[in-house]
């Protein structure tokens, strides 16, 4: 770690001195009048947050939100779809509003939002208190019109990977003096082909279960969105924001399965999978806002309603041989309701330039998970009534912060935040009448230290102790089949995961950012595996022991031949420290990690001067979490050519996924039973191209609660 630390530093300074200027003795003359355009960079890094800056860029064209989200800095995606941020788990907000979904819904979700939507999307990696967040922060900015009349776009791409698939959008927005109205849908026609390869090692009698898998999935996708805002006066306004979106799902799936003991095959059997459902999701958010622009009073309310529901039926059959062949079936009918309302307000204090924002949120989610288990016999389904089962999962979050801002000496700016949160839930399930009711609180501090040297020079520390609470279905103990053969199950006896974060953060130039972390935690869960009557059952788990995490990470963005060509740089390390963790566990692990991260987005603005913008991006990172061991590097990369025809108002872009290595994640899960290795590759890769349409004046604004960007204090 020494020798890596030194490396970077070394070639930091490097990099800093090599981009020293010249100063020439040059003849001048007057100039009647000079015109700045300025052009913000596409990567700011700023005291707490690195913002994305992606409008109008070449990297929208054919993408949705989660493609571009997945491109952007510091940001990894593992193949459970878990989004990560300099090693945190991150939590998503769309315009300063928490996001319902997480995981697959938030996937689903995100790829209904094209990108041609996106402002930018901003990091948040030491959030202030006004977020409810477990680790960083994801905030996706979206464009708002600011021209009178209407404008528009509509886009159309097709993709060839395995298969191929197809997505439109269509987008509308009006503004007329102090009303605007934006409207956007799309339709998505896509078809996705999954392949995988999963180990199972017990070590009490030396099994091992090997299955290939294949799953041909088919997604129809039509979304809706609109939002409408008012603004009563100068200082008023308000507003309503409706999303809507719905996925039609097919899936057809075969599992090959090898089952051995002491290396000897002992069995083999085939599995398909047959599904058909429906995904839906509703949103809406009625808000208030009060603007003093002389005075930076702001007062932000905010109530609204979350829906989300799946209706499936889920077929497997399998044939073994050796044993009698079977077959279940289990339909779905979740239904996930969420009702908030939300207040927030900030305001100077005195004339020392101090702010202060407090707020509160009170959020009320009932969740209902029934699932219908059937046999299949010789006479068709007949339902298992010992397995079919009602689950419901109930809770009331509470929460209150204040932030207090204020900057010493002209360079020594410093934030205090406190937030506390108290939750009361109620679990249930019909089959055995168990539950579990529990409630409790927390106060969740974080502070902020940032000192400027001059204008060049500039040293930040941070502190953020986090909360992270398991998500509801991870307590649904329904035993639930799995395409490998083996079952997964919840735990109704989760307990929340503490941790706390420091940071240094030194800034050089404004151009380069070397930040050092500490992480650590003494609780968590994590999924691990146990035989029951002869089924192995993956359940997430609660784990004892201190786990400490070291991490190191570079960013840097430069901008080139008059700011046509833009590099961004991010390099990160982490190094884990989990030998208590894995003792106390007896879990066999490795007592020390090491992770690398680093992505790059390079972009070239007009080409020979012919309206052609050029982007390539690539992405780079292991995968150790917990109880699970990455086995090899994940490897990500795009590259596309964007033509523009001013007078059609047209665009054309042609984007290469992936061509010269297909995303692999490869990791093992170690337990006190055994290893499970689990490979997977997807066709996230392949060819391109879109077609874009645009009408209207195109200037737009950035749509945030404020029109003061808090850059120093952090707190959005």
């Amino acid at each position: 770690m020494k020798k890596f630390t030194v490396s970077v530093l070394l070639l930091s300074t490097t990099i800093v001195f090599a981009q020293e200027t010249k100063t020439d003795s040059t003849k001048t003359k007057e100039i009647a009048e000079v015109t700045v355009i300025a052009k913000k960079p596409t990567v700011e890094t700023k005291v707490d947050r690195t913002v994305f800056n992606v409008a109008n860029s070449s990297i929208l064209a054919g993408n949705t939100s989660w493609d571009v989200l997945r491109m952007t800095p510091l940001v990894a995606i593992d193949n459970n779809d878990t989004i990560n941020a300099e090693g945190l788990i991150v939590t998503v907000y769309i315009n300063d509003r928490k996001s319902v979904f997480t995981g697959k819904e938030l996937k689903e979700y995100l790829k209904s939002i094209p990108a041609e939507n996106l402002m930018k999307i901003e990091v948040i990696t030491t959030p202030s208190s006004r977020y409810e967040t477990s680790g960083a922060v994801i905030n996706i900015v979206l464009k708002k019109p600011d021209n009178e009349g209407m404008k528009g776009s509509a886009s159309f791409t097709n993709t060839q990977s395995t298969k191929n698939s197809q997505y439109t959008n269509l987008n509308l927005n009006y503004h007329k003096n102090k009303f605007t109205q934006t409207v956007s849908g799309s339709y998505g026609d896509n078809l996705s082909v999954v392949k995988s390869f999963t180990e199972n090692y017990i070590y009490a009698d030396q099994s091992s279960n090997r299955v290939n898998i294949q799953t041909d999935e088919n997604f129809k996708t039509p979304s809706f969105s609109t939002s409408s805002e008012v603004e009563l006066n100068d200082k008023n306004s308000a507003g309503m924001i409706f999303e809507f979106s719905q996925t039609n799902r097919t899936l057809e799936g075969k599992a090959v399965g090898e089952q051995f003991l002491n290396n000897i095959l002992q069995n083999n059997y085939e599995q398909t999978q047959n599904l058909t459902g429906l995904n839906r999701s509703i949103g809406n958010n009625y808000f208030y806002k009060y603007y003093d622009k002389e005075k930076n009073k702001i007062l932000d309310l905010n109530t609204g309603f979350n829906y989300f529901g799946l209706q499936d039926t889920n077929d497997r059959f399998r044939t073994q041989s050796n044993t009698e062949n079977s077959g279940n079936r289990i339909i779905a009918d979740n239904e996930n309701r969420e009702y908030y309302v939300k207040a927030d307000y900030s305001q100077p204090l005195g004339k020392s330039g101090s702010q202060l924002e407090l707020g509160g949120k009170m959020n009320f989610r009932n969740n209902v998970i029934p699932y219908t288990y059937l046999n299949f016999s010789g006479n068709g389904w007949v339902e298992d009534f010992s397995r079919s089962n009602h689950f419901q999962y109930k809770d009331n979050l509470n929460s209150v912060y204040a932030n207090f801002t204020k900057t010493f000496f002209k360079k020594l700016e410093t934030r205090i935040g406190l937030r506390y949160e108290h939750i009361s839930f109620n679990i249930k399930q019909d089959i055995g009448n168990i539950g579990r009711s529990d409630s409790y609180g927390t106060f969740l501090p974080n502070l902020l230290l940032k000192y400027s040297f001059n204008d060049n020079y500039n040293l930040s520390a941070t502190y953020n102790h986090n909360l992270w609470r398991p998500w509801f279905s991870e307590f649904n103990p329904f035993l639930m089949p799995t395409d490998d053969g083996n079952y997964f199950r919840g735990n109704m006896e989760l307990l929340p995961n503490p941790s706390d974060r420091f940071t240094l953060k030194l800034g050089l130039y404004k151009k380069y950012f070397l930040t050092a972390s500490y992480w650590f935690t003494n609780q968590d869960y994590w999924n691990s595996f146990s035989i029951e009557n002869g089924k192995t059952i993956n359940m997430p788990t609660n784990f004892s022991g201190r786990v400490e995490r070291y991490g190191l990470f570079f960013n840097t963005n430069q901008m080139f031949l008059k700011n046509k060509l833009s590099i961004n740089v991010n390099a990160g390390y982490s190094y884990t420290d989990n030998s208590d963790f894995n003792d106390r566990n007896n879990l066999g692990l490795k007592k020390y990690l090491n992770n690398f991260t680093g992505n790059s987005n390079i972009s070239y603005t007009n080409l020979f001067n012919k309206n052609i913008n050029l982007n390539a991006w690539i992405g780079v990172f292991t995968q150790n979490n917990g109880n699970t061991i990455a086995n090899g590097m994940n490897v990500f990369h795009t590259v596309s050519a964007t033509k523009i025809f001013p007078a059609l108002e047209m665009e054309a872009t042609v984007r290469l996924n992936n061509i010269f290595a297909r995303p692999n994640f490869d990791g093992t899960t170690y337990s006190p039973i055994g290893t499970f290795r689990n490979e997977m590759k997807w066709d996230w890769y392949g060819v391109s191209f879109t077609l874009v349409k645009r009408f209207g004046n195109q200037k737009v604004k950035e749509n945030t609660k404020t029109n003061v960007e808090k850059e120093s204090g952090g707190g959005k």
